[in-house]
């Protein structure tokens, strides 16, 4: 019994936070269309979510994509003694799978974890309530410039992470199993479809981190004990929306090009 009722709870939390984090994206959208945008503020976030992430994906998906290209020619030698495909079969899983994907898991521990941090500090410190008396909603001013920013800054982080990605698995292929450079840089296993689908994922990435990040920080309660909980929770709760929407995002793509 005690297992059931442990398990409703778990489920109306989880319930209740989808709701939550949908209402803050419906609202974020609406202020995004109809509110004032501060141009400063957003400039200001795409070099704190942007600039100040280029290092951190660039050496993780650098390290990334030479494991994934090192375990994949060593899985396909055992089946086949050519890896001429090697570069083509990596690029196509790459574009439209991988590399917005693992970028934005790697995003969601920086990125959503300094948004939440940010935003519940400022919960705890009563400076939201202070926005809420001067007439400024919180969403509006704190939100959406980080809304924008994101979904900018992560696109370009994303296919930058693409880039390094590719490039570090093609050294690794030239100098582990001596494939040649032109024979790596081979895309003709790439479609339109594969890159609509690689870009979508971009873009749906960088507007879930903010918002699920934003209402999780403004949800914080008590001191630093609250702050704690929130970012620790917007970096779960991002990367679990990174892999939801990566499922619905693949599986429409698989259906609308099958490619």
């Amino acid at each position: 019994m005690n297992v059931v009722s442990a398990t409703g709870l778990a489920v109306i939390d989880v319930t209740r936070d989808i709701r939550d984090i949908l209402r803050m994206g419906a609202r974020t959208l609406r202020f995004v269309v109809r509110g004032r945008k501060d141009r400063r503020m957003i400039v200001e976030q795409m070099h704190q979510i942007g600039n100040k992430s280029v290092f951190f994906i660039t050496v993780t998906m650098g390290f990334i994509g030479m494991i994934l290209v090192f375990q994949s020619a060593l899985q396909a030698l055992r089946i086949v003694p050519d890896l001429s495909l090697l570069g083509a079969t990596y690029g196509e899983i790459l574009i439209r799978d991988l590399g917005a994907s693992i970028g934005a898991m790697m995003l969601a521990t920086r990125v959503g974890a300094g948004i939440a941090a940010e935003i519940g500090s400022m919960v705890v410190t009563e400076q939201v309530d202070a926005l809420r008396m001067c007439s400024a909603d919180p969403v509006e001013y704190l939100v959406v410039p980080r809304f924008l920013a994101s979904m900018v800054m992560t696109f370009c982080l994303l296919v930058w992470a693409c880039v390094v990605a590719y490039l570090s698995g093609m050294v690794t292929a030239y100098v582990v199993f001596d494939v040649n450079f032109l024979t790596f840089a081979n895309f003709m296993l790439v479609d339109a479809g594969d890159v609509i689908v690689g870009l979508t994922k971009c873009l749906a990435y960088g507007a879930a981190i903010p918002i699920v990040s934003a209402q999780r920080g403004l949800a914080t309660f008590g001191g630093s004990e609250g702050v704690g909980w929130a970012t620790t929770s917007a970096v779960v709760s991002s990367s679990l929306a990174v892999i939801v929407l990566q499922f619905f995002i693949s599986a429409v793509g698989y259906l609308v090009f099958p490619g």
